[in-house]
């Protein structure tokens, strides 16, 4: 198979194990959208660099969990909310804890950073939002309005407004200098998920579970716009940093957005699931999301996304709108003034006067219980290397996160030939060696991408591909492979053998045309040997990882969500080990457990790996013996009198498996044309599936 060059639009960059128990919340740094902060039940925030498998630090203090997590715009700090009510501050460049504020009586569903000044917004979920002064551990005043949790909080650029969306379908926007609501938009029809203001105009975006997007104007506080595309809840939304166009998230998918009149330019399927929030770096698109203990990162190449130009799905709005008057699409409105200070003496003066007026205002001293809240409180850096890297000192001139970082390079749409290294267990698959022309081997071609753990495909040992690599003048870092594609074996790979698939000790060895030359030395070939030898360790570390994933889940007794974990995790080797472990325990399989694994069996049947047809067949000749009499019992069943939701719920359970079941007997009919061992295996399973066809 031969390397092109055309890239895809968007990937998966990697997963992590970020705590040892949930993750609870996480959030990007929008300033470089390289850095990572995560909040878990384990009651930690971690903070991780995008890309990079390690943790960087790891904060504690709270004493329960973690429930919102938030930088400032430089990076240099985070605060995170606990479901205790308790708020930390942490100064990542001094690795040490600032500030310890209490004052929630609830848990804190929401947080946000003033842009300019010593400023935090926290909302709770008993609908209140507070302003603090961090630098006076003090509470400046309590906005009411919401009658139910808050769950996004964003300044305006600013500085002066705030604007609050809730679990009551309502986007509210304060005025932090007179204390007051200005306006409230109530458009919505469900929770409110998200806001966020235009980089420049007065212009802000709503993101909600009615499965909308809403742009609302700020200087007439009416709606302009209204999408009714997406396909799920919206969870995230950000503004292109020029402001012109916004980008919505959703399940499974990127919408690019544009406003008077309302358009879709363009839709990307991703596949991050959930997706909990997005940043934008080097005109890419970096998305996360978590699941159980695992956090997942997601690039989307902005380049390859229509941001103008023709529409792709048609939006419904509620009146017409005037044509554009700008390139953009977007008519000409009011700019932020930003001011040079975080706070002008006048605005202090005025907020220390509403703060007084206003009998719901808070101010507080530090008290001798936050002190001893910060003292048990830590930064531990787990990573030196990286944090070094990352948080140096203002004094240094070159600090990051970078202000310059290099992009993520895409990977290829179609990748090269593979081999395969087996071992006792799960196979695991790593990237076949270039060999030149003599017969040389010149090391690994690494992707770009961590590798996607997927069931490998194997390549018959002998002809070994022939592959010349060739450097781009123009592109240095991608190299331009031309490779000949070796014919696939076609028989089934034993799951016992006396020596390892893909790998030629010839290849290893010096073929010179000429009686004087000699063989490759020991410690060279120990050195061209050792080239792959990092790519294994990725694959087995985030293998480990993923068990590690699965055994957490499993350690709560639920084997149903154990197994929908592994399934989810798109590696058949990981399904394949808990299978073999419930194989043992024939008791563990419910029928809840049939649906999930029918699919799974499907694909392990017709797997080339020996190890892998017998777990298959193994599992579903469980299924059979176990559960056929009852598939078939309640599908000839008479229709039952009244209403029976238990029995109705069961029924449609016995449909989807009787189908499942019904699909695989095609499989099972193909390979029992085999001979020997397996075709005596898959001819087995052929009389126990009989019943179906009658």
């Amino acid at each position: 198979m031969a390397l092109t060059n055309t890239t895809i639009t968007s990937w998966k960059l990697q997963e992590i194990v970020a705590h040892s128990s949930n993750v609870s919340s996480l959030v990007l740094g929008k300033s470089s959208g390289r850095l990572l902060a995560t909040g878990g039940e384990d009651c930690r925030v971690n903070i991780w660099a995008v890309s990079k498998p390690n943790c960087i630090m790891s904060l504690t203090g709270h004493t329960s969990a973690v429930g919102c997590i938030q930088f400032n715009s430089s990076e240099e700090r985070v605060v995170a909310g606990s479901l205790s009510g308790s708020l930390r501050l942490w100064d990542l460049e001094a690795a040490k804890i600032l500030r310890t504020l209490m004052g929630h009586k609830a848990s804190i569903s929401s947080l946000d950073f003033h842009p300019m000044g010593e400023y935090l917004a926290s909302g709770s979920v008993d609908s209140n939002i507070k302003l603090w002064d961090v630098r006076r551990k003090g509470c400046v005043f309590r906005y009411k309005g919401h009658t139910q949790a808050v769950r996004c909080l964003a300044f305006s650029p600013d500085g002066k407004w705030l604007a609050s969306a809730s679990d009551d379908s309502t986007v509210k926007l304060w005025d932090l200098i007179a204390g007051k609501m200005i306006t409230e938009f109530t458009s919505h029809t469900s929770a409110v998920n998200v806001v966020q203001f235009h980089p420049n105009e007065y212009l802000l975006a709503s993101g909600s579970a009615d499965r909308t997007v809403k742009l609302w104007d700020l200087e007439k506080f009416n709606m302009i716009g209204s999408s009714e595309g997406e396909t799920g809840v919206v969870r995230s939304v950000l503004f292109n940093p020029d402001g012109s166009c916004l980008y919505s998230g959703s399940e499974n998918t990127l919408r690019v957005y544009g406003w008077e009149p309302d358009r879709c330019f363009d839709v990307v399927h991703v596949g991050w699931g959930k997706v909990s929030d997005l940043a934008i770096s080097n005109n890419q698109m970096i998305a996360v999301s978590y699941s159980h203990t695992n956090v997942s990162w997601y690039v989307v190449d902005l380049n390859r996304v229509k941001k103008s130009g023709s529409v792709i799905q048609g939006l419904v709005q509620d009146k017409p709108i005037p044509a554009p008057s700008s390139a953009l699409g977007t008519t000409l409105r009011r700019n932020y003034e930003r001011p040079t200070t975080s706070c002008t003496g006048q605005e202090m003066k005025q907020s220390s006067e509403a703060d007084r007026r206003s009998p719901e205002g808070e101010r507080r001293s530090p008290s001798s219980e936050d002190e001893k809240e910060d003292k048990e409180s830590s930064a531990e850096i787990t990573n030196p290397e990286d944090y070094k890297e990352i948080f140096q000192p203002r004094s240094v001139i070159s600090r990051t996160p970078p202000k310059t970082t290099e992009p993520f390079p895409a990977p290829l749409e179609h990748s090269f030939s593979e081999s395969v290294l087996e071992k006792p267990g799960p196979v695991v698959k790593i990237v076949t060696p270039v060999i030149d022309r003599a017969g040389q081997l010149k090391g690994p071609i690494t992707s770009s991408t961590p590798v996607q753990r997927v069931e490998p495909t194997v390549i018959a040992a002998a002809p070994r591909p022939v592959a010349v690599v060739t450097t781009s003048v123009s592109s240095p870092s991608r190299p331009v492979v031309n490779t000949t594609k070796p014919k696939p074996s076609t028989g089934i790979i034993l799951s016992t053998r006396n020596e390892p698939i893909g790998l030629n000790a010839g290849d290893f060895l010096s073929h010179a045309r000429n009686a004087k030359a000699s063989a490759m030395g020991d410690e060279e070939a120990l050195a061209q040997i050792r080239k792959g030898h990092d790519t294994m360790c990725v694959m087995l570390s985030s293998r480990s990882k993923n068990l590690d994933s699965v055994r957490s889940v499993w350690a709560s007794g639920d084997v149903k969500t154990s197994l929908d974990s592994a399934v989810s995790m798109n590696d058949l080797s990981i399904v394949v080990d808990v299978l073999n472990i419930i194989n043992l325990k024939p008791s563990l399989w419910k029928l809840d457990l049939c649906t999930s694994i029918l699919p799974q069996i499907e694909e392990l049947l017709q797997s080339r790996y020996e190890s892998y047809v017998q777990t298959g067949c193994m599992s579903l000749k469980l299924i059979l013996k176990r559960f056929w009499p009852l598939i078939s019992d309640t599908l000839n069943a008479p229709p039952s009198v009244g209403v029976d939701i238990t029995r109705e719920e069961r029924h449609q359970k016995c449909k989807a498996c009787y189908k499942q079941l019904k699909n695989l007997s095609n499989v099972v009919k193909n390979r029992a044309e085999q001979v020997g061992r397996h075709g005596s295996t898959f001819r087995e399973l052929q009389l126990l599936m009989a019943p179906l066809d009658y």
